[in-house]
């Protein structure tokens, strides 16, 4: 009871306090670069980018070229041998061990200044809430967090481990004890097994917010149904809030609401490694507030510009609305100039809030059609409305180049929790308004350079199972939407049967 009762006028005063910087957010992301600058400019890297005589922006771009974790590899394995001072002061407190599509295992930097926003983030995503609504009772009762493992190793001094299992660590105290599932649980590895304990730890509890990916959060709501044969409203009764992050929620919801049973309030936030991007700061509208504040200088690149030579690069107050950006990210945990992969389009400004819209390496252009992320889905999104009893479980899509008799396609890999009535017609709603989207994909559509796209049906575990085979399934792992090449398709086709 407590907690829900003192949460209230703590959330008007975090509210309050968001809105002083985010009316002026240029000025706090200049804040935010001068602090950065001065941190570092004694470290290796501040030595070797001259630092000393950065004093703004253009003397920053001069300087610090745009990197991928490969151009800062050599400075994290000297910290990781036990060097000191070499992308922030003193050592991180933390390595975050995350996957690249390209570079392998990579270790994200978390210091003892950046890792106080990654909690505040989350926190603040749950008090603006409380400050809208006024509800507050769901603080009081059970709280699941379906995550990673929160194990930790340690090497030479630091920390590593996955991001949610780092963060698990740091959960206030007030909250520790309606947190589920307990730390044992969470411990386990193989995420069958982990899911069948945690549903055991929490089935007769009484929960109020679930927070995960949605495919995982969707297995874990399936594996209850089918135990106890009941809606998830009638096993949490009192279950309110869904918070999710990860993956765009809008595929997973129709299933997700048909599921718990009706339709619930939900939070989507943009966490990462190398820092907590965004959240939904009202249940008003789907933007997402932009965090400029938070010890994170941020820069955009356009999306159709990255790849280019000398791309532009914009900040804060030069970007405009309905643009996709690929983001750039200078952090005091060490990052300079840092591509994070992911591209968003601003849907306002003052404040900015934006929208996740795809990764920039993740696109279909082998036709030179350039179809990312953000098409797909609302592609997806319209097929769906027209065709309201389907159920998407999970899907990708890649380009078919050689296809056995016809032209070439991009195919839709998709597996159903129930599939359209009528497949053509749902197929050609998907590609009508692909091409409304994409002016390259319809020229190549009506010049009948590609033919339109095409739907593979996979059972409805098959996106389990291929996660399972590639040592993936659970905690924070998501499947790519769409890629340039056969891999992801290839072996997900292995479970078409």
């Amino acid at each position: 009871m407590i907690r829900s009762i003192l949460a209230k006028p703590f959330a008007r005063y975090v509210v309050q306090q968001q809105q002083k910087w985010s009316e002026n957010a240029p000025q706090a992301q200049k804040n935010v670069f001068e602090y950065l600058i001065q941190g570092a400019k004694n470290t290796l890297f501040g030595k070797d980018h001259d630092f000393e005589n950065i004093h703004n922006y253009a003397d920053f771009q001069e300087r610090v070229p745009i990197r991928d974790y490969e151009g800062l590899r050599p400075y994290v394995e000297k910290i990781q041998k036990g060097e000191t001072d070499i992308l922030w002061k003193d050592k991180p407190l933390y390595f975050a061990k995350t996957s690249g599509t390209t570079s392998g295992t990579k270790y994200i930097p978390i210091t003892r200044e950046s890792m106080p926003f990654h909690i505040q983030s989350a926190r603040n995503a749950l008090l603006c809430y409380v400050n809208e609504t006024g509800k507050s009772r769901f603080l009081d009762r059970k709280l699941i967090f379906l995550s990673g493992s929160p194990e930790i190793e340690q090497v030479n001094g630091i920390y590593t481990g996955r991001l949610s299992g780092i963060v698990n660590h740091h959960v206030p105290n007030y909250l520790r004890s309606n947190q589920m599932p307990s730390y044992q649980t969470n411990c386990i590895e193989d995420w069958e097994l982990k899911l069948d304990t945690i549903i055991k730890e929490t089935l007769r509890e009484d929960m109020s917010l679930i927070s995960g990916i949605p495919p995982w959060v969707q297995m874990y709501f399936d594996r209850i149904q089918e135990k106890t044969g009941k809606k998830i409203n009638d096993v949490f009764p009192n279950f309110s809030l869904f918070v999710h992050g990860g993956v765009n929620f809008q595929p997973y919801s129709t299933k997700l609401y048909e599921s718990i049973g009706q339709k619930i309030d939900s939070i989507e936030t943009y966490p990462a490694s190398e820092g907590f991007i965004a959240y939904q700061n009202s249940q008003e509208d789907e933007g997402l507030l932009m965090l400029l504040n938070h010890g994170i200088f941020y820069e955009f690149v356009p999306a159709d510009q990255f790849f280019d030579e000398n791309p532009p690069r914009l900040t804060i107050e030069e970007v405009e609305t309905d643009v996709n950006y690929a983001v750039i990210m200078s952090t005091n945990a060490g990052l300079w100039g840092y591509s994070i992969g992911d591209t968003v389009r601003f849907v306002q400004k003052n404040p900015y809030k934006l929208r996740v819209s795809g990764r920039i390496k993740h696109f279909i252009s082998a036709f030179g059609e350039h179809v990312i992320g953000e098409e797909v889905e609302r592609a997806l999104r319209k097929a769906v409305s027209e065709f309201p009893e389907t159920e998407v479980i999970e899907f990708t899509v890649a380009p078919q180049v050689t296809p056995s008799e016809g032209l070439p396609h991009h195919e839709w890999l998709m597996a159903f929790a129930t599939p359209p009535h009528n497949l053509e017609g749902f197929k050609k709603i998907l590609d009508t308004t692909l091409c409304n989207l994409n002016s390259y994909y319809d020229d190549l559509i009506t010049g009948s350079i590609l033919k339109p796209l095409e739907i593979i049906s996979l059972p409805p575990d098959a996106f389990i199972n291929y996660m399972k085979s590639k040592g993936k399934l659970g905690g924070q792992n998501k499947v790519p939407r769409l890629s340039n090449d056969r891999k992801i398709a290839d072996e997900v086709r292995k479970f078409l049967t």
